[in-house]
Protein backbone atom coordinates (compact mmCIF):
# COMPACT_ATOMS: atom_id res chain seq x y z
CA UNK A 1 0.00 0.00 0.00
CA UNK A 2 2.64 2.19 0.82
CA UNK A 3 4.55 1.72 -2.54
CA UNK A 4 1.14 2.72 -4.28
CA UNK A 5 1.06 5.69 -2.54
CA UNK A 6 4.53 6.75 -3.03
CA UNK A 7 4.04 5.88 -6.75
CA UNK A 8 1.05 8.43 -6.84
CA UNK A 9 3.27 11.41 -5.26
CA UNK A 10 5.86 10.91 -7.75
CA UNK A 11 3.55 10.37 -10.80
CA UNK A 12 2.23 13.74 -10.04
CA UNK A 13 5.48 15.64 -9.39
CA UNK A 14 5.84 15.15 -5.82
CA UNK A 15 9.64 15.10 -4.77
CA UNK A 16 9.93 12.54 -1.75
CA UNK A 17 12.18 10.77 0.43
CA UNK A 18 11.53 7.39 1.32
CA UNK A 19 12.47 4.54 3.76
CA UNK A 20 11.58 0.83 4.50
CA UNK A 21 13.12 -1.78 6.81
CA UNK A 22 13.10 -4.15 3.72
CA UNK A 23 15.63 -2.06 1.46
CA UNK A 24 14.30 -4.37 -1.79
CA UNK A 25 11.10 -2.48 -1.44
CA UNK A 26 12.09 0.79 -2.49
CA UNK A 27 13.44 -0.21 -6.25
CA UNK A 28 10.26 0.63 -7.66
CA UNK A 29 10.10 3.66 -5.91
CA UNK A 30 13.79 5.45 -6.49
CA UNK A 31 13.25 4.09 -10.23
CA UNK A 32 10.45 6.42 -10.32
CA UNK A 33 12.91 9.28 -8.89
CA UNK A 34 12.42 9.09 -5.31
CA UNK A 35 15.62 9.28 -3.24
CA UNK A 36 15.80 6.52 -0.76
CA UNK A 37 17.09 6.93 2.87
CA UNK A 38 19.49 4.27 4.69
CA UNK A 39 17.76 4.99 7.64
CA UNK A 40 14.36 5.94 9.56
CA UNK A 41 16.16 8.70 11.30
CA UNK A 42 16.78 10.60 7.94
CA UNK A 43 13.94 11.39 7.30
CA UNK A 44 13.40 13.33 10.74
CA UNK A 45 14.53 16.63 9.10
CA UNK A 46 11.55 16.64 6.74
CA UNK A 47 8.60 18.59 7.34
CA UNK A 48 5.96 16.14 6.52
CA UNK A 49 6.16 12.24 7.09
CA UNK A 50 3.61 9.64 5.82
CA UNK A 51 3.76 6.23 7.91
CA UNK A 52 2.17 3.10 6.37
CA UNK A 53 2.65 0.13 7.81
CA UNK A 54 1.05 -3.07 9.60
CA UNK A 55 0.54 -3.33 13.12
CA UNK A 56 0.82 -1.27 16.19
CA UNK A 57 3.88 -2.79 17.29
CA UNK A 58 5.33 -1.93 13.83
CA UNK A 59 4.36 1.90 13.92
CA UNK A 60 5.59 2.31 18.27
CA UNK A 61 8.98 1.09 16.66
CA UNK A 62 9.48 3.25 14.08
CA UNK A 63 8.16 6.19 16.02
CA UNK A 64 9.58 5.18 19.18
CA UNK A 65 12.26 2.36 19.29
CA UNK A 66 16.28 2.52 18.62
CA UNK A 67 16.49 4.87 15.77
CA UNK A 68 13.09 6.22 15.68
CA UNK A 69 11.47 8.93 14.49
CA UNK A 70 10.76 10.47 17.22
CA UNK A 71 13.93 9.76 19.19
CA UNK A 72 16.01 12.22 16.79
CA UNK A 73 16.85 15.89 17.90
CA UNK A 74 14.92 17.67 15.01
CA UNK A 75 11.65 15.73 14.11
CA UNK A 76 8.79 16.62 11.47
CA UNK A 77 6.61 19.35 11.93
CA UNK A 78 3.51 16.84 10.66
CA UNK A 79 3.49 13.16 10.81
CA UNK A 80 0.48 11.50 8.93
CA UNK A 81 0.21 7.74 9.63
CA UNK A 82 -2.13 5.91 7.40
CA UNK A 83 -2.10 2.21 8.97
CA UNK A 84 -4.49 0.66 11.42
CA UNK A 85 -3.32 0.51 15.09
CA UNK A 86 -4.70 0.29 18.13
CA UNK A 87 -6.15 3.39 20.18
CA UNK A 88 -3.53 2.85 22.52
CA UNK A 89 -0.45 2.86 20.26
CA UNK A 90 -1.43 6.05 18.26
CA UNK A 91 -2.33 7.38 21.79
CA UNK A 92 1.18 6.79 23.08
CA UNK A 93 2.91 8.00 19.63
CA UNK A 94 0.74 11.13 19.56
CA UNK A 95 1.37 12.25 23.35
CA UNK A 96 5.42 11.72 22.66
CA UNK A 97 4.98 13.60 19.13
CA UNK A 98 3.69 16.44 20.87
CA UNK A 99 5.96 16.64 24.24
CA UNK A 100 8.58 16.85 20.81
CA UNK A 101 6.52 19.58 18.77
CA UNK A 102 5.30 17.58 16.38
CA UNK A 103 2.04 16.74 15.19
CA UNK A 104 0.81 13.30 14.58
CA UNK A 105 -2.22 13.29 12.01
CA UNK A 106 -4.07 9.57 12.17
CA UNK A 107 -4.74 8.69 8.67
CA UNK A 108 -6.50 5.45 8.12
CA UNK A 109 -6.59 4.60 4.15
CA UNK A 110 -10.05 2.36 3.21
CA UNK A 111 -8.85 0.47 0.00
CA UNK A 112 -5.91 -1.72 -1.15
CA UNK A 113 -2.93 -1.26 -3.24
CA UNK A 114 -4.96 -1.52 -6.63
CA UNK A 115 -7.25 1.09 -5.60
CA UNK A 116 -4.11 3.04 -4.48
CA UNK A 117 -3.04 2.58 -7.75
CA UNK A 118 -5.84 4.22 -9.42
CA UNK A 119 -6.08 7.06 -6.74
CA UNK A 120 -9.23 5.65 -5.10
CA UNK A 121 -8.04 5.34 -1.75
CA UNK A 122 -10.64 7.43 0.99
CA UNK A 123 -9.17 8.94 4.50
CA UNK A 124 -10.77 9.66 7.75
CA UNK A 125 -7.96 12.48 9.19
CA UNK A 126 -8.16 13.18 12.75
CA UNK A 127 -5.53 14.89 15.06
CA UNK A 128 -4.91 18.56 15.23
CA UNK A 129 -6.63 21.17 12.25
CA UNK A 130 -4.31 22.98 11.90
CA UNK A 131 -1.99 20.21 11.19
CA UNK A 132 -4.29 18.58 8.51
CA UNK A 133 -4.96 21.94 6.42
CA UNK A 134 -0.83 21.51 6.19
CA UNK A 135 -1.13 18.33 4.97
CA UNK A 136 -3.97 18.37 3.05
CA UNK A 137 -2.23 18.77 -0.63
CA UNK A 138 -0.50 15.89 -0.12
CA UNK A 139 -3.64 13.84 1.36
CA UNK A 140 -5.51 15.03 -1.72
CA UNK A 141 -3.06 13.64 -4.20
CA UNK A 142 -3.12 10.34 -2.71
CA UNK A 143 -6.66 9.37 -2.72
CA UNK A 144 -10.03 10.60 -3.90
CA UNK A 145 -11.82 10.95 -0.72
CA UNK A 146 -10.42 12.52 2.68
CA UNK A 147 -12.81 13.47 6.11
CA UNK A 148 -12.14 14.91 8.61
CA UNK A 149 -13.42 13.38 11.50
CA UNK A 150 -11.83 15.50 14.86
CA UNK A 151 -9.35 15.56 16.91
CA UNK A 152 -6.98 12.58 18.85
CA UNK A 153 -8.20 9.17 17.77
CA UNK A 154 -11.42 9.49 16.14
CA UNK A 155 -10.33 8.51 12.91
CA UNK A 156 -8.60 4.93 14.15
CA UNK A 157 -12.43 4.22 15.35
CA UNK A 158 -13.82 5.52 11.84
CA UNK A 159 -11.66 3.25 9.96
CA UNK A 160 -12.14 0.10 12.82
CA UNK A 161 -16.07 0.73 12.24
CA UNK A 162 -15.44 0.75 7.85
CA UNK A 163 -13.48 -2.72 8.53
CA UNK A 164 -15.86 -4.24 10.64
CA UNK A 165 -18.81 -3.15 8.48
CA UNK A 166 -16.33 -4.57 5.32
CA UNK A 167 -16.04 -8.13 6.81
CA UNK A 168 -20.04 -8.21 7.46
CA UNK A 169 -20.93 -7.07 4.25
CA UNK A 170 -18.89 -10.05 2.68
CA UNK A 171 -20.42 -12.81 4.81
CA UNK A 172 -23.53 -11.37 4.22
CA UNK A 173 -22.55 -11.46 -0.04
CA UNK A 174 -21.37 -14.88 0.68
CA UNK A 175 -24.40 -16.28 2.29
CA UNK A 176 -26.88 -14.84 -0.58
CA UNK A 177 -24.43 -16.38 -3.19
CA UNK A 178 -23.93 -19.21 -1.86
CA UNK A 179 -27.83 -19.56 -1.42
CA UNK A 180 -28.51 -18.16 -5.02
CA UNK A 181 -25.90 -21.00 -6.23
CA UNK A 182 -27.32 -23.73 -4.76
CA UNK A 183 -30.63 -22.66 -5.88
CA UNK A 184 -28.75 -23.56 -9.53
CA UNK A 185 -28.16 -19.73 -10.30
CA UNK A 186 -25.33 -19.04 -11.29
CA UNK A 187 -22.61 -16.82 -9.35
CA UNK A 188 -22.16 -14.17 -11.87
CA UNK A 189 -25.31 -13.77 -13.01
CA UNK A 190 -26.56 -13.18 -9.38
CA UNK A 191 -23.75 -10.61 -9.02
CA UNK A 192 -24.21 -9.03 -12.41
CA UNK A 193 -28.35 -8.59 -11.08
CA UNK A 194 -26.62 -7.44 -7.85
CA UNK A 195 -24.40 -5.09 -9.30
CA UNK A 196 -26.95 -3.42 -11.04
CA UNK A 197 -29.79 -3.32 -8.13
CA UNK A 198 -30.32 -0.63 -5.41
CA UNK A 199 -28.28 -3.22 -3.28
CA UNK A 200 -25.20 -2.98 -5.47
CA UNK A 201 -22.57 -0.99 -4.60
CA UNK A 202 -18.57 -0.20 -5.25
CA UNK A 203 -18.02 -2.78 -2.94
CA UNK A 204 -19.68 -5.47 -4.40
CA UNK A 205 -18.75 -4.89 -7.80
CA UNK A 206 -14.90 -4.63 -6.88
CA UNK A 207 -15.31 -8.27 -5.01
CA UNK A 208 -17.37 -9.71 -7.85
CA UNK A 209 -14.15 -11.42 -10.14
CA UNK A 210 -12.84 -12.86 -6.76
CA UNK A 211 -16.54 -14.18 -6.13
CA UNK A 212 -17.28 -15.69 -9.57
CA UNK A 213 -13.26 -16.80 -10.80
CA UNK A 214 -12.39 -17.80 -6.99
CA UNK A 215 -9.00 -16.01 -7.56
CA UNK A 216 -8.35 -15.29 -4.36
CA UNK A 217 -5.11 -13.35 -4.32
CA UNK A 218 -4.95 -11.47 -1.41
CA UNK A 219 -5.70 -7.75 -1.16
CA UNK A 220 -6.59 -7.70 2.61
CA UNK A 221 -5.93 -11.01 4.31
CA UNK A 222 -8.16 -12.96 6.41
CA UNK A 223 -5.51 -12.03 9.44
CA UNK A 224 -5.48 -8.77 9.31
CA UNK A 225 -9.55 -8.45 8.86
CA UNK A 226 -9.75 -10.29 12.08
CA UNK A 227 -7.45 -7.73 13.68
CA UNK A 228 -9.78 -5.30 12.93
CA UNK A 229 -12.64 -7.28 14.66
CA UNK A 230 -10.56 -7.58 17.54
CA UNK A 231 -9.67 -3.48 17.73
CA UNK A 232 -12.95 -2.54 16.76
CA UNK A 233 -14.81 -5.34 19.21
CA UNK A 234 -12.26 -3.90 22.29
CA UNK A 235 -13.53 -0.18 21.66
CA UNK A 236 -17.20 -1.74 21.68
CA UNK A 237 -16.77 -2.93 24.71
CA UNK A 238 -15.44 -0.23 26.13
CA UNK A 239 -17.92 2.24 25.49
CA UNK A 240 -20.63 -0.16 26.12
CA UNK A 241 -21.94 -1.02 22.43
CA UNK A 242 -23.31 -4.62 21.66
CA UNK A 243 -22.19 -5.66 18.51
CA UNK A 244 -24.02 -8.99 17.91
CA UNK A 245 -23.41 -9.77 14.20
CA UNK A 246 -20.05 -8.56 14.28
CA UNK A 247 -19.32 -10.75 17.08
CA UNK A 248 -20.60 -13.63 15.44
CA UNK A 249 -18.47 -12.35 11.74
CA UNK A 250 -15.68 -12.16 13.83
CA UNK A 251 -15.74 -16.23 14.70
CA UNK A 252 -16.43 -16.62 11.46
CA UNK A 253 -13.29 -15.22 10.45
CA UNK A 254 -11.33 -17.21 13.13
CA UNK A 255 -12.67 -20.10 11.78
CA UNK A 256 -11.70 -19.14 8.25
CA UNK A 257 -8.02 -18.85 9.42
CA UNK A 258 -8.36 -22.19 11.23
CA UNK A 259 -9.15 -23.86 7.62
CA UNK A 260 -5.58 -22.44 6.57
CA UNK A 261 -6.79 -19.25 4.77
CA UNK A 262 -5.04 -16.99 7.07
CA UNK A 263 -2.75 -15.23 4.23
CA UNK A 264 -5.51 -15.29 1.67
CA UNK A 265 -7.88 -12.89 0.63
CA UNK A 266 -10.95 -12.87 3.37
CA UNK A 267 -13.59 -13.34 0.09
CA UNK A 268 -12.38 -16.95 0.98
CA UNK A 269 -15.60 -16.68 3.29
CA UNK A 270 -17.57 -17.59 0.43
CA UNK A 271 -15.93 -21.15 0.00
CA UNK A 272 -16.50 -21.75 3.63
CA UNK A 273 -20.24 -20.70 3.19
CA UNK A 274 -20.28 -22.81 0.21
CA UNK A 275 -18.77 -25.51 1.89
CA UNK A 276 -21.18 -25.28 4.81
CA UNK A 277 -24.00 -25.53 2.50
CA UNK A 278 -22.59 -28.76 0.86
CA UNK A 279 -21.01 -27.44 -2.19
CA UNK A 280 -17.44 -27.36 -3.34
CA UNK A 281 -17.44 -24.18 -5.71
CA UNK A 282 -15.51 -24.14 -9.38
CA UNK A 283 -14.39 -20.94 -11.03
CA UNK A 284 -16.34 -19.74 -13.65
CA UNK A 285 -13.72 -18.46 -15.96
CA UNK A 286 -16.23 -15.44 -17.06
CA UNK A 287 -14.87 -12.11 -17.26
CA UNK A 288 -16.11 -10.17 -14.70
CA UNK A 289 -15.34 -6.03 -14.23
CA UNK A 290 -13.83 -4.80 -10.87
CA UNK A 291 -15.49 -1.28 -11.10
CA UNK A 292 -12.11 0.35 -11.27
CA UNK A 293 -10.56 0.46 -14.40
Amino acid sequence: MGTEMALRLLHQGWKIEIYNRTRSKLEPLVSAGAVAADSIAELSSCDLVVVSVASSADFEAVMLGEGGLLTQATVPKVIVDCSTVSMESSGKVRTYAADKGAALLAVPVSGNPKVARVGRLTMAVSGPEEAYRYAAPILDAIGAGVTYVGDGEAARLVKLCHNIFLGVVTQSMAEITALAEKGGVPRSMFLDYINKSVMGSTFSKYKTPAFVNLDFHATFTSKLLRKDFELGLAEARSLEVPMQTAALVHQIVQGLIGLGHGDDDFATLLLVQAAASGMQLEGENVEVQDGLD
